[in-house]
């Protein structure tokens, strides 16, 4: 049985990756709640053990080797609550990222408005896009039913219709649905989300409850300009946990542990940064990001708005190779300081789907990967900046909004060399404008907290609060292009004396300003050329408090776009000039 919120001191959380789970501890220490330590073991989804329970048990072990404490009992069962003895935990919660995303279908009367905000609805969660069948498609009745039936989806959403609106066109969406399902095997029927118009609930109840799971939302596009997934995102948290705890062994007896609250690692990681833009200045967002093996996670909280994006066709793990759809080999080349042909990096992208547990052994193997991790968050980016021009949140699509910070968390962004691979492969894949600060979450104890969230907020506030993330450092990025070489920012610090010193920043390069981690510099900044800096338009400066961390105070005057040259020995010769100066070679 479960202690209360209030009474919790210790908090386990384990998240199950499709490579590695991770069991977190939070405890009390001096009155605060604090991270404590982090258990890691390699995930058992797959063959031989085919449950996730013993990489569960193995990590939960490493903590108990890494600590000396006791969390299992001689039956390998969690002890919850603690006990006098200092054994066992308070509470426990479980986040799931592993194990094949869902399949979806998406349902809709146009598809590029209720399909396309059902097929975004199901980016909310692990899942592929299996199929999108529309009322303005060319396919006839007969042909919806087949392509249902063929998809074999898990998930069915159905939008369309405003509220009040369109009713027979929906209904005549809904009946395809329901003969489809009636058609499969009762037990792989899917389950289906009806997110559409509103007042034929009813009617959509009585046409499919009978016949598959059903699960009714607040309608996704309740006006023809309106799109509100948030609603629905509960629904989805719900239809992928029961998912879960059906497909993959172990899933259930550990989601009891959990007090039937599991969560998909994404939805909580999103908590997290929706509480963080809660926190900080309203003018700017708050950017969150995860490069994971079986998916790229970007989550932005931005002038009251929360924006969610799984991305399961991109990961480092066995879907690597679907970044070659979307960029080519090539372009993953110029992201590396030295020659490599494109054939070399298929070769890699290929291996590495066979051997998704692999970690780069070479130094040429590890730049190939960061490359790749560049190119995917880069197109995570541009799908996330699509949505936020169509919602109006940006104007221009090319550039993120103005964040402040951006939360980095996914083994290749953490697990570097040095900080400053990690910092320039976060500015290179996001190309953040402005100033922002750049933090890594280095042990990936951000979904963790987001589970905690619900059961303990008091132990979120105050271990965000603590040293738990790793500041690299405030980041200016002037928004402009010039020639290479020209001044395109000019900075006064202010030294400690009360004197002044200036340096002009030439476009193309990457200065750093040595401060020590949380020494607070004062910067007045006057953008040239044309450049912007975030400080009220184009060339428009002001003051700011700097804050020094790991790498010092950062400016990357490389322009934005950033744009590679063409000339590979340009580019080389410029790269190198770039790693240097973060000590990222």
């Amino acid at each position: 049985m479960l202690t209360s919120a209030l009474t919790a001191e210790s908090l386990l959380a384990v998240d199950v990756g499709a490579v590695h789970t991770r069991a977190v501890l939070f405890d009390v220490v001096e009155g605060q709640y604090r991270f404590i330590a982090v258990g890691l073991a390699k995930s058992t989804i797959g063959a031989p053990y085919a449950n996730i329970g013993e990489g569960v048990r193995r990590a939960i072990s490493h903590l108990e080797t890494i600590l000396g404490r006791t969390f299992l009992s001689e039956s390998r069962s969690l002890i919850i609550p603690s006990t006098q003895n200092g054994a066992g935990i308070d509470t426990f919660a479980l986040t799931i990222s592993g194990g094949d995303p869902l399949r979806v279908v998406s349902v809709g009367l146009l598809d590029d408005v209720s399909a396309k905000s059902a097929k975004r609805l199901a980016e909310t969660i692990y899942s592929n896009i299996v199929d999108v069948v529309t009322l303005n498609g060319y396919r006839s009745l007969e042909k919806r039913i087949d392509a249902i039936i063929k998809a074999r989806p898990d998930l069915v959403i159905i939008a369309g219709g405003t509220n009040g609106g369109a009713r027979s066109s929906v209904m005549k969406m809904v009946e395809a649905v329901g003969l489809a399902c009636y058609l499969l095997p009762a037990n792989i029927r899917p389950e289906v989300l009806y997110a559409g118009n509103e007042s034929i609930k009813k009617e959509v109840h009585e046409s499919l409850s009978s016949l598959v799971h059903l699960e009714t939302t607040e309608n996704i596009r309740p006006l023809p300009d309106v799109e509100q997934l948030q609603p629905a995102q509960a629904k989805m948290v719900g239809i992928y946990r029961r998912n879960r705890n059906q497909k993959l062994m172990g899933a259930s007896e550990f989601d009891i542990w959990a007090g039937r609250k599991m969560l998909p690692t994404a939805m909580a990681f999103h908590r997290i940064i929706g509480f963080l833009g809660k926190s900080y200045d309203a003018s700017r967002g708050v950017l969150g990001v995860d490069v994971g093996a079986s998916s790229v996670t970007l989550s932005l909280s931005y002038a009251e708005q929360r924006l969610l994006g799984v991305y399961s066709d991109l990961g480092l793990g066995e879907n690597i190779v679907n970044v070659l759809d979307y960029t080519t080999p090539e372009d993953i080349a110029k992201w590396i300081p030295n020659k490599v042909s494109p054939e070399s990096v298929e070769e890699y992208i290929y291996n590495k789907a066979v051997n998704p547990i692999t970690i780069p052994g070479t130094q040429e193997a590890l730049l190939l990967e960061q490359a790749i991790a560049r190119e995917i968050m880069r197109i995570a980016a541009t799908r996330l900046r699509q949505r936020m021009q169509e919602k109006k949140i940006i104007s221009n699509e090319l550039l993120l909004p103005w964040v402040e910070p951006i939360i980095a968390s996914g083994s290749v962004l953490t697990h570097t060399a040095n900080p400053g691979q990690s910092l320039l492969m976060i500015l290179d894949g996001l190309q953040p404008g402005g100033i922002t600060n750049i933090v890594l979450d280095q042990n990936s104890i951000t979904p963790a907290l987001g589970a905690a969230a619900e059961i303990n907020p008091m132990l979120v506030v105050q271990v965000l609060e603590s040293k738990a993330f790793q500041s690299l450092g405030t980041v200016i990025s002037p928004v402009g292009v010039t020639k290479y070489g020209k001044p395109c920012l000019r900075v006064w610090l202010t030294q400690e004396d009360g004197t002044e010193r200036s340096m002009d920043v030439p476009f193309g390069t990457i200065q750093v300003i040595p401060t020590p981690v949380g020494k607070k510099v004062n910067l007045r900044l006057l953008p040239l050329q044309r450049f912007d800096v975030g400080m009220g338009g184009i060339g428009r400066g002001g003051k700011l408090r700097g804050v020094g961390g790991i790498l010092g105070i950062i400016i990357d005057a490389r322009g934005r776009p950033l744009n590679l040259p063409d000339d590979p020995v340009q580019r080389l010769e410029l790269q190198k000039k770039w790693r240097q100066a973060l000590g990222a070679s």
